[in-house]
């Protein structure tokens, strides 16, 4: 097997390298990293894990959001020499050749107890540390699991909101949450090579519906309405039953063909309402204009596996339901579509945030959030849209837009078991509703990057800041040899459902109970719990599976080994 690297260089982005300098000053046990999505918190963090875990005596526990995001996690590790075990479930060990695990804030919810031997003294990633405030055992289980880790280093890419339940292991002032570092969308564009500049094509529209009273209304996005109405009209303009929903979908579909034009593998997504909503908008995209997209619904077990496949392919569309949100990364993405209820704002950022990831070499980098003009979803962009220009901007949205206050539109609480009296009566897209013409090119700035790529390109390979060396040798290896990583993951999966369907064999032929069967090979193995053995284990306990099945049996299945 190779051993460990001796050392690893590596070119931090100029905030990455003063937020770790800033890290590294102060040893107090919790820091927040706040910055735009696409900026690379990712790096930072397993920079800074790498360069503090040779001094602390646990391991790396890093907490994501959703399953799909725990093998991004464990794959990024990786370049640092890092491997952890995605895998890990609460009644599980650990094995003794991985540095630790990643898991989701649902798991530790339920089982926090589970991941304290790990954790106690260790280094813990907390991504997206919003989460652990969504539901209060989440809050309390990481407080719980985390009590005794040396260092927690908590993410966030969206700006945070009051909210009742505080979020653990962060600093509050006057109820608001205080980020150690800093790192914003317009702070990111200023620097260059970082984000792309994201334009919202807006269409407004006239939706005519008949309320869960019986109620026929109409109205359009120019309309001031109550938050029951306003919600029913969006409803409406999303819904296949009208034409709103095909013409927006028809302008992105035509703004992404024009852009693979340049950027052949540029894909498009499209945000969902529901799994009913998705299946329906990708089939309207087969019969109008013959696209066969993906679709990502959490109800499918294969979701994560679809967006990882097509994040390396260059399908044209995935449609999906809360599944490709905060933290998954398909630089690819170059246009979005809203067409979700969901309306707060920091839902609304994180959707932004799949299509702002700059790619190097891609020539034009514009992407593209075609939305409705709703106006809570307006201002969100305009906001953004600000802080892209980096200059101030007369707000379009004065006071009176708004029936009553912002957040008291943001929720659909308490509508849910109404909708199904609820009926689209008809739906028509207007014109694009927006002060530029988004689509222009910039004769000063063709490629729409806000810099030269021709001088970018010129100071990416030229000699700038010197390079962060990291000594991975400093971390003792993992036990029993060297674990080489992603491969090896997927090794060790083969092999333990190898030692099961062994283990199955052998109790037909014997038998002999499975639990006895199972006591026996760990025995022979020295393996105390298939789910806590290394790989080297799981290949000895499975050779002497096929030793006990015999000869004939052995050499049927040695050629799984091959």
């Amino acid at each position: 097997m190779v051993g460990p690297m001796a050392s690893k260089k590596l070119r931090l982005r100029p905030w990455q390298r003063r937020a770790l300098d800033v890290y590294e000053s102060d040893d107090k046990p919790d820091f927040l990293a706040v910055a735009t999505p696409g900026a690379g918190k990712t790096t930072f963090a397993l920079t800074a894990a790498r360069l503090t875990l040779p001094r602390l005596s646990g391991r790396l526990v890093i907490v994501a959001p959703t399953r799909h995001l725990k093998e991004q996690w464990a794959d990024a590790a990786e370049q640092f020499n890092l491997h952890l075990d995605p895998d890990w479930s609460p009644p599980d060990g650990l094995p003794s050749d991985v540095h630790g695990v990643v898991t989701t804030y649902q798991q530790i919810g339920g089982s926090p107890e589970a991941i304290i031997p790990f954790a106690n003294g260790g280094f813990v990633i907390l991504d997206e540390i919003h989460h652990a405030g969504d539901e209060r055992s989440w809050g309390d289980g990481v407080r719980t699991a985390f009590a005794g880790a040396a260092r927690r280093l908590a993410l966030s890419g969206t700006p945070f909101r009051s909210d009742t339940l505080a979020i653990p292991f962060v600093t509050y002032e006057n109820e608001q949450v205080v980020p150690d570092i800093e790192y914003g969308y317009g702070d990111a564009m200023a620097d260059g090579k970082v984000v792309r500049p994201v334009f919202f094509p807006r269409f407004g529209g006239h939706m005519e519906w008949m309320a869960p009273d019986g109620a026929e209304l109409a109205a359009s996005f120019d309309d001031a309405l109550a938050r029951t109405q306003a919600n029913q009209r969006l409803r409406a303009a999303l819904s296949l039953e009208g034409e709103w929903i095909p013409t927006v979908i028809g302008h992105a579909q035509k703004e992404l063909m024009k852009i693979r034009q340049t950027h052949p593998e540029a894909g498009g997504l499209i945000i969902a309402m529901d799994q009913a909503h998705a299946w329906a908008i990708a089939e309207m995209l087969r019969s109008r204009f013959r696209v066969n997209p993906m679709v990502a619904v959490s109800e499918d077990p294969n979701a994560s596996e679809k967006i990882t496949k097509f994040a390396a392919g260059n399908s044209p569309w995935i449609v999906a339901v809360r599944m490709i949100s905060e933290g998954v990364d398909i630089p690819r993405l170059r246009v979005a579509v809203y067409a979700t209820t969901t309306t707060t704002e920091l839902f609304f950022r994180q959707a932004v945030g799949r299509i702002v990831r700059y790619t190097k070499g891609r020539g034009r980098q514009r992407a593209y959030m075609f939305m409705p003009d709703d106006v809570r979803l307006r201002s969100y962009g305009m906001a953004i849209a600000e802080s892209r220009r980096h200059s101030l901007k007369k707000k379009e949205v004065e006071e009176g837009d708004f029936a009553q206050d912002d957040e008291a539109l943001d929720s659909l609480t308490g509508e849910a078991e109404q909708m199904s009296l609820f009926a689209v009566l008809s739906a028509t897209a207007t014109d694009l509703e927006d002060d530029e013409d988004i689509f222009a090119v910039d004769p000063d700035d063709p490629d729409g990057l806000g810099f030269d790529p021709d001088q970018a390109e010129a100071e990416e390979n030229a000699d700038g800041d010197p390079l962060l060396e990291i000594d991975l040798a400093a971390l003792p290896p993992v036990a029993e040899g060297t674990f080489l990583g992603r491969r090896d993951r997927r090794e060790r999966d083969r092999l333990r459902d190898l030692n099961a369907e062994l283990a199955r064999d052998l109790s037909v032929k014997t038998g002999k109970s499975h639990a006895t069967i199972n006591f026996e090979l760990n025995r022979l193995s020295g393996v105390s719990k298939v789910s806590a053995a290394t790989v080297e284990q799981l290949d000895r306990r499975a050779r002497a599976a096929q030793t006990w099945l015999g000869r004939d049996a052995k050499i049927r299945n040695m050629k799984r080994f091959v």
